[in-house]
């Protein structure tokens, strides 16, 4: 596997941290970073992205998180072998221009993220069952890889998603209604270290994607709030690699997974 990673970014100190994370993380495995400072849009960035790549696996990731597992070039290699695009967070049923719109028991995540009352780092898990769930319909774009020939098929609509939002469930989408696989892998750790923004212009945005795939979405039932594990981490775990190579293993994720079991019974 040589991999092509491409990042938008109009941030220097961002990029330069996500990209030595690329490094440190990919090792022999990363073939370049494509760095994309002036964007019209995350569909059209990347677009240009796709057109550079030489790599046979490409990935598209913000520029504001940290990955965690060590032996994740193995990991990614693996579920590119069974799958065609995967993520850290999506549905099985797309209902609107949100993923997480269906809830429980559609919707899957395993993500680290700042708490957003006190700041302190937390595994926030969502969906039971495996940690590689296959059948997604659409994926977060925090975090997506796939094959470049997918990505060279598929490409982003930066016609219709010309700002920043619902680029990432138009690509996922699209590829799940052209019979590609896709999968949620909870096994790839990673740190999002911030929140996302909804405001009028993302909601312009969730209107386009509705719009364009009206006869498609699967029919909105009344929507259940899925049991969701928040793992409060201590930021001296974070930092000692041992520690975090413990964290990442799936038998250890696997029993933060079950609590969901616990939580969904209670």
């Amino acid at each position: 596997m040589q991999a092509s990673v491409v990042i938008c970014s109009i941030d220097d100190r961002k990029f330069d941290q996500v990209s030595a994370n690329y490094r440190r993380i990919l090792g022999p495995a990363l073939l370049e970073i494509i760095g994309i400072h002036d964007a019209r849009s995350l569909a059209e960035g990347y677009n240009r992205g796709i057109d550079r790549a030489r790599g046979d696996v490409l990935v598209f990731s913000h520029d504001d998180i940290e990955i965690l597992t060590p032996d994740f070039a193995a990991r990614l290699d693996g579920h590119l072998h069974s799958h065609d695009v995967i993520g850290v967070a999506g549905t099985t049923r797309l209902v609107g221009g949100g993923w997480y719109f269906a809830g429980h028991p559609y919707d899957y995540m395993l993500v680290i993220t700042p708490h957003p009352e006190t700041g302190q780092p937390t595994m926030v898990i969502e969906g039971g069952g495996p940690l590689v769930v296959p059948g997604i319909q659409a994926l977060d774009g925090v975090f997506m890889a796939t094959r470049s020939s997918v990505a060279q098929a598929l490409r982003f609509d930066a016609g219709t998603f010309d700002h920043f939002h619902l680029y990432d469930l138009d690509f996922s989408y699209r590829a799940c209604v052209s019979g590609l696989r896709l999968a949620v892998c909870r096994d790839l750790v990673l740190i999002h270290h911030s929140h996302g923004s909804y405001d009028d212009r993302w909601d312009e945005y969730r209107r386009r994607f509705e719009h364009k795939f009206a006869d498609r979405l699967a029919a909105a039932a009344p929507r259940r709030n899925a049991p969701i594990v928040n793992v409060p981490l201590d930021a001296t775990v974070l930092g000692d690699p041992a520690e975090v190579a413990r964290l990442c293993r799936p038998e250890t994720l696997a029993r933060f997974v079950a609590r969901l079991g616990a939580a969904a019974s209670a």
